[in-house]
């Protein structure tokens, strides 16, 4: 973890890191009355407020409103940290489910700034029973299609980490800073500090990026027009007009949004076939397709066969990743995210690096798949594996509810999926990514219900038998459109 604490930007500060000084019109919610010191009565709870008041120039711990970041229209919600450590009172939920119900009214993706240190104790349960009423808001919104974007800055812990801010389908990092549900005075003494770091949480799967404030800006920019709904920041959504403050029920309430659906996107284009760099032993992948199983393994097996990282480089303009799976693990082996091409499209991808998939990389690609259906996305899958890991480790870790659960996405998917096998489909670990009547082969692929050295040895056959076997399984290019599994060979 870095030696010093980031500066800490003001809620204001955050929000025009990413708007400008223009770009931001503020809205409130209708006004509450609460007794005498809070609900609970807690003696001085009115004194601090204002203080805080004083102190940053704010009514509350949260400011709300619509914005502009680069070219795309959103709403923004951002945390003072200085009011009373941007912590969530009853008044913070009125500001936080009204900025959720104006992203529904609007239909326009949620960014959510975010620097809180918790529920606020001089509330007791009314402070914390916010936390249910942003789940349920945000959920409204997923249920609606719409993207939650979050930036957690120093420090995001307790209720707001794990709601607002772990809660959105997207999260960055601020580098440094300190990201965890416990906070600095609540976790034991002894605990790693880099555990609870931005850093930390990306390295254990939980943040999809840390990103330098002075690249914030591009990036939201970037996952915005990637995860839509694509409004132009001159346009006028349907819903309040853009000075209205409010925030009046019958303008923000969430049974205002119109039903989710949209039709199902074009299917993403299939990739076209990277050439194999010429040389006298393996000719080029292009020059013509495997004689027998034996060569079609090979070449799949080829260390200078172009791999996923220069296919999707040649495929998107601009690659967002997601990274982890959200349950604390990551596969290096498998790389997934949204993907801008350079006509403006965006397309999900979940991409096999040549290597045994690992469960957590089944889960980040069953989340990403998921991601993509809900918000109208279609999605591209490279597969290029020997199959499922199969070590201990990855049984303890759920390999088979994993791969369950990655079939289970693509068999759900509304959006269209596309598949290009560019080297090794090893049996179900393979499979598992494969659409249904969209894949397509390279010349230099192979899938196989199981590796013909397995099948060997269960057949009990010597491995000079392995060739023979090969060609028994069909597995080469050809044989998969002639079985009806693959649609083309793609050049």
């Amino acid at each position: 973890m870095p030696d010093e604490t980031p500066a800490r930007m003001t809620a204001r500060e955050a929000v025009t890191l990413l708007t400008g000084p223009a770009g931001f019109t503020e809205h409130l919610p209708p006004p509450r009355d609460l007794p005498a010191d809070g609900p609970l009565g807690w003696a001085g709870y009115d004194a601090a407020r204002e203080r805080a008041r004083t102190r940053t120039g704010e009514e509350e711990s949260v400011v709300y409103g619509t914005g502009v970041v680069g070219d795309r229209a959103c709403v923004l919600l951002s945390f003072e940290f200085g009011f009373l450590g941007g912590s969530l009172g009853q008044r913070t939920g009125d500001r936080l489910e009204a900025a959720y119900a104006l992203a529904l009214t609007r239909r326009l993706p949620l960014l959510a700034l975010v620097a809180t240190g918790g529920s606020r104790m001089q509330e007791g349960m009314v402070a914390l029973t916010q936390l249910q009423r942003v789940a349920a808001a945000a959920t409204r919104l997923r249920a609606a299609g719409l993207p939650q974007i979050a930036v957690v800055r120093d420090p995001t812990t307790g209720g707001g980490w794990a709601t607002v801010g772990a809660g959105a389908d997207v999260v960055l990092a601020l580098p440094g800073a300190q990201v965890g549900f416990a906070g600095s005075r609540v976790r034991p003494a002894d605990a790693d500090p880099y555990a609870y770091s931005a850093e930390g949480q990306f390295a254990a799967g939980q943040v999809d990026a840390v990103v330098p404030a002075d690249e914030l800006a591009a990036t939201v920019t970037h996952w915005l027009r990637a995860l839509g709904p694509h409004v132009a920041a001159g346009a006028q959504p349907s819903g309040t007009g853009p000075h209205d403050p409010s925030g009046a029920p019958g303008a923000d309430a969430p049974d205002a949004a119109p039903p989710r659906p949209h039709d199902p996107p074009p299917a993403a284009p299939v990739p076209r076939a990277l050439p194999v760099p010429s040389a006298p032993a393996v000719p080029s992948a292009t020059a013509r397709l495997p004689e027998t199983g034996r060569e079609a393994v090979a070449r799949a097996r080829d260390a200078r066969r172009p791999r996923a990282e220069a296919y999707l480089a040649d495929y998107f303009a601009v690659r967002l990743p997601l990274h982890g799976d959200r349950c604390g693990g990551t596969d290096p082996g498998l790389l997934c995210g949204f993907g801008l091409r350079a006509d403006g499209s965006a397309v999900a991808y979940v991409a096999q690096c040549g290597t045994a998939t690992r469960p957590a990389g089944y889960r980040t690609a069953a989340r990403t798949i998921r991601l993509a259906d809900r918000l109208g996305a279609p999605v591209l899958t490279l597969v290029d594996t020997p199959g499922a890991a199969n070590d201990a480790e990855a049984e303890r870790a759920g390999a088979g509810a994993a791969i369950a659960e990655t079939f289970a996405a693509i068999a759900a998917a509304r959006v269209p999926v596309t598949t290009l096998v560019i080297g090794e489909g090893g049996s179900g670990g393979a499979l598992a990514l494969a659409a249904p009547g969209n894949t397509h082969v390279t010349a230099d692929s192979y899938f196989s219900v199981i590796a013909p050295e397995l099948a060997a040895a269960i057949l009990k056959r010597p491995p000079s038998e392995t060739g023979a076997t090969a060609d028994q399984l069909r597995l080469r290019p050809q044989d998969l459109v002639d079985l009806g599994f693959a649609r083309s060979i793609v050049g």
